[in-house]
């Protein structure tokens, strides 16, 4: 293509239509058919140019042209209430529903790992030497040390907040960092298993595991489910680069994306639930097994939203991903 050829045959029709758009008044509707009809040549020409005689400053021009005129014929969508309900009743829990075939097996693994870690680190003293000397220890795992004391030792407002953005972030970590081969999603996994596997072993070897479980199991059952969701999803996303099956890679790991951050979302809502029980049921007052059954009751409450409405909706076709008609238009693929 001889693009100085291409740009003087194309010029004209390119100003007509940033006049049009430029137009303070309404357009008569001879002039709505010219635009659309110019935006559809345009977005013809943009194509061409970037495939055969890239130019960056003429590409720039007719990427910014095509948007502001798609922007204008098919106007600008606010989302509303009724995409937030839709979103929250179909959308997230279908996501999380489709990808359970990636978070059940991480949250299995990850727990009898968690398993493991903690019974070598609780029947060996040496290992425990290599975690905090003895004095150390004691004032960890001994009645009223720091494993019990660490719930109430703020606030419960801000002690909520706190516990909240930091399980968030390493959601958010999980869901963003899966692209890049999986390897940071095992790493931030492996960290939170062997920080649960070290109060295990510790509290075990102290005789005091029923009271570790006690506090961990009303907040710890939602905030570890949400966490493996999200790290199963990391996975996921960053086998889709790996395989992307019959899509090209970038449409696949486009869409996968997409319900990616629609589950930082939903998590970080999941979560903020998991935090209000740890900095309010937690270290309160009630006995061990109320505590334990308000946090078995958020999991089961959690699971049943999963599987009932999320099942419902992926049955339906519900994926989790944005409407069709706000995606990028994409060619299609030879299987």
């Amino acid at each position: 293509m001889d693009l100085d050829v291409f740009v003087t045959a194309h010029r004209t029709e390119w100003d007509r239509l940033d006049h049009l758009l430029h137009r303070g008044r309404r357009l008569t509707g001879t002039e709505a058919d010219e635009l659309v009809a110019l935006y559809q040549r345009t977005a013809t020409h943009l194509s061409l140019i970037q495939s055969s005689a890239p130019d960056p400053m003429l590409t720039a021009r007719l990427t910014q042209l095509v948007a502001r005129a798609r922007s204008t014929v098919t106007g600008t969508r606010r989302a509303s209430w009724r995409d937030a309900t839709r979103f929250l009743t179909a959308g997230f829990p279908a996501a999380v529903y489709r990808s359970r075939h990636w978070w059940i097996p991480t949250a299995v693994l990850s727990t009898l790992l968690a398993a493991l870690m903690g019974w070598w680190i609780g029947t060996h003293p040496e290992v425990q030497s290599t975690i905090a000397a003895p004095d150390d220890l004691r004032r960890l795992t001994s009645p009223g040390g720091e494993y019990e004391t660490y719930y109430s030792s703020h606030p419960a407002a801000s002690f909520a907040a706190q516990v909240w953005t930091n399980n968030a972030q390493a959601a958010a970590m999980c869901l963003v960092l899966g692209a890049f081969l999986c390897l940071p999603v095992i790493w931030i996994l492996f960290v939170n298993v062997l920080n649960l596997a070290v109060g295990i072993g510790l509290m075990s070897s102290a005789g005091r595991l029923d009271t570790f479980l006690g506090l961990i199991l009303p907040h710890g059952l939602l905030e570890l489910t949400a966490v493996f969701v999200a790290a199963g999803t990391g996975l996921r996303l960053g086998w889709t680069v790996i395989d992307p099956g019959p899509q090209t890679r970038r449409s696949a790991l486009a869409q996968q994306g997409r319900a990616a951050i629609g589950m930082a979302i939903g998590l970080a809502l999941v979560l903020f639930v998991s935090g209000v029980i740890e900095g309010f049921v937690t270290p309160s007052g009630l006995p061990t097994w109320g505590r334990i059954a308000i946090g078995i009751a958020a999991e089961l409450a959690f699971l049943t939203y999963v599987y009932v409405l999320g099942g419902r909706a992926a049955r339906a076709g519900e994926a989790g991903d944005v409407d069709a008609d706000e995606r990028s238009a994409e060619l299609p693929a030879a299987a």
